[in-house]
């Protein structure tokens, strides 16, 4: 199980965890964010965002190099928690997902002002108001803000 150096100190949970990780999607019609845990599902980290077109290419080269357990993807509901108009998208990729990969735990999240908190997030780390107006930087940190509360509820 790995150097006795390396689990000196970690508590006893932290040294049986799975090491495989989480990743979590932000779908949309034109740009996907995606987020990650680390090995030991502890904390997420925003990826990247990619053209939603490619997407499942992404996740092919993804998913072969990075051990990856559960995928997590935001469901948009609006405030009443009724469906949107993006949630027959969202749908359509998490059935192409589950088809093409049937190995993975692929799961959907409430999205609810993801968005929202995701800009609070970049305002509160101090990113500035130029980079927190762009589409892909929001997209990414919305789906890390999907993936910790996917996390919190574990």
């Amino acid at each position: 199980m790995g150097s006795p150096f390396f689990m000196f100190g970690l508590p006893k949970a932290a040294q049986e965890a799975p090491m495989s990780r989480i990743l979590g999607i932000d779908y949309g019609g034109k740009r996907t964010g995606l987020a990650v845990t680390d090995p030991l599902q502890v904390s997420v980290n925003a990826l990247t965002t990619v053209h939603s077109a490619s997407l499942l290419e992404y996740l092919d080269t993804y998913l072969d190099q990075h051990e990856v357990e559960t995928i997590v993807v935001g469901y948009p509901l609006n405030s009443e928690g009724d469906e949107t108009d993006a949630t027959p998208l969202v749908k359509g990729f998490v059935r192409k997902a589950r088809k093409r990969y049937p190995a993975y735990n692929i799961v959907t999240w409430d999205e609810r002002y993801s968005s929202q908190e995701a800009r609070q997030a970049m305002m509160a780390q101090g990113i500035p108001k130029k980079q927190r107006q762009q589409k892909a930087a929001i997209d990414k940190a919305s789906a890390a803000v999907i993936l910790q509360s996917y996390l919190g509820v574990l």
